[in-house]
């Protein structure tokens, strides 16, 4: 009897040997992983090759250094220009007549493609980790073999490849740029993108037209080397990416367990709390041509897509602006507190009214019945001509009040059957209101949420809307363009939490 307490001690003992060297191994593991990508996202020295002294090719790459205010050694690289100096920079012949104690952490190559080996061979010989090829005229056009005689000599070196066909890296706390519009600003939103122009497109849209800041961005174009997969398990561990971007043409897995890793990695992603919003192109037969020749791939069947996302709770969007804007809504919104049978609506007018419902309601969501403590409230304040007491409410020509109407903002906030406060504003977009709006706010519990259509193209307007827009994402308010893009962006967050609350109770 003892001797079998003692081996069942025994064996309890080494099963928490086991478990404790597994979770060394998983945590030597992700250190190993996000120091592999640390002199790639935040590299000591940058170089350039086939810089030129024009605003694109390789004269685009230092021209977007140059507007964030990279402040480490850049070096460039041109046999035509050797000697020259660009922008305070020596032009050097090639990379290898850099002093030997110099070390390049990151090239960025803009050749033709047929120039593309030759020039790795010397970028593997002076030891740089990482390169983004930016020139085209590979896979995509049908020279698969010129591809892999690239791949060839970066293994050889043990040089890790971005692209060919894309843009690199964008990271603001680095000042590492791919736009003169990128801003230094850090934030939390991630993206991986295979096109580079979409890329400049939605991080740039997401900081300056929806103030949600960038943690880091890569373009990954053809992923001959590096792929999706490898800078998704960078963003899973990476701390500052709090949500995560994808644009997508194809996926390029080498065989089914890779399929399977992938499908499993994403699953890990959004059981963690970390949203993946993917925006995935290539179902029509004229976009499967397209993407052929632009990343050299195939691009999978919407259902296949559809199908995976119920599996691992991603959330598929179908443009830019529906996945900025729902990275805006992961940042300012806490999905936890929303229930999609519970939201409440304040618009000044009728019509409003009805639009705003009608979309919330075609996306799956409900406008419950007020409280009729609520209404009551509401008729001790509000006039019984041009509202209408019920949800929406209707303000009428009362909404134009900046008390009364952020009056009605705290008194919506109060009941138990609203879990959200939208309210949807595209006139008088002015200070009074912005003030009485963020005042209500800092005395509600929960969230709100803003949508504020363009109405009219005059500069007048447009400064008045900045200013109100920048007002109210600083006191921590999120803002639509549209109805449209706030009723999907409601039904997504609510989509999600469902997606964890389910995987929290039935973990298998």
């Amino acid at each position: 009897m003892k001797k079998v307490l003692f081996l069942k001690k025994d064996l309890r003992f080494s099963f928490v040997l086991l478990f404790y060297y597994y979770y060394l191994i998983c945590n030597q593991f992700i250190r190993i992983l996000m120091n592999e990508f640390e002199r790639l996202f935040n590299p000591n020295a940058v170089g350039i090759i086939g810089v030129n002294e024009k605003p694109y090719g390789g004269g685009f790459f230092l021209n977007c250094l140059e507007s964030i205010g990279f402040d480490r050694p850049i070096y460039l690289f041109n046999p035509r220009l050797k000697g020259k100096i660009i922008s305070g920079h020596k032009v050097y012949g090639s990379i290898l007549e850099v002093e030997e104690n110099e070390q390049i952490d990151y090239a960025i190559i803009a050749v033709p493609a047929e120039k593309c080996p030759k020039i790795l061979q010397e970028v593997g010989e002076k030891k740089v980790p990482y390169a983004t090829i930016f020139s085209s005229g590979f896979s995509e056009v049908g020279k698969k073999d010129l591809e892999d005689q690239v791949l060839s000599i970066a293994k050889k070196y043990n040089l890790r490849i971005i692209g060919p066909n894309c843009l690199g890296v964008y990271n603001p706390k680095a000042k590492l740029s791919v736009s003169r519009w990128q801003t230094v600003d850090p934030g939390c939103f991630g993206l991986i993108s295979q096109s580079g122009g979409l890329l400049i497109n939605i991080t740039n849209t997401a900081i300056h037209s929806y103030s949600t800041y960038i943690s880091k961005a890569i373009s990954i174009g053809n992923q001959i080397d590096l792929d999706v997969i490898d800078f998704l398990k960078y963003f899973k561990e990476d701390t500052q990416t709090k949500i995560i971007g994808l644009y997508l043409e194809n996926l390029k897995v080498k065989n089914p367990r890779e399929g399977k890793e992938f499908i499993k990695l994403l699953k890990q992603i959004s059981m963690s709390g970390k949203p993946i919003i993917l925006w995935k192109v290539g179902y029509g037969e004229s976009a499967k041509e397209a993407i052929l020749s632009h990343t050299g791939g195939m691009a999978g069947s919407h259902k296949i897509w559809t199908d995976m996302a119920r599996q691992t709770g991603i959330i598929l969007v179908k443009n830019t602006l529906e996945l900025v804007s729902l990275a805006m809504a992961f940042k300012y919104i806490d999905f936890n507190k929303i229930e999609r049978d519970k939201l409440g609506i304040i618009a000044v007018g009728g019509g409003t009214s009805i639009e705003l419902t009608e979309q919330m309601e075609l996306n799956g969501l409900i406008i419950p019945t007020l409280s009729n403590h609520t209404k009551e409230q509401y008729q001790q304040f509000l006039p019984a001509v041009n509202t209408i007491f019920k949800n929406p409410l209707d303000l009428g020509g009362n909404g134009l009040m900046p008390d009364v109407f952020a009056k009605s903002l705290i008194t919506l906030d109060d009941d138990p059957n609203i879990s959200c406060v939208i309210f949807i504003k595209p006139y008088y977009l002015t200070k009074p209101f912005s003030d009485a709006i963020i005042k209500a706010k800092s005395q509600m519990k929960k969230p709100l949420v803003c949508i504020t259509p363009k109405i009219r193209d005059n500069l007048e307007d447009f400064r008045e809307r900045i200013a109100f827009k920048k007002a109210l994402y600083t006191a921590g308010i999120p803002i639509f363009e549209s109805v449209d893009l706030a009723s999907k962006a409601l039904r997504k967050l609510c989509e999600y939490k469902e997606f964890l609350d389910h995987f929290n109770h039935h973990p298998h």
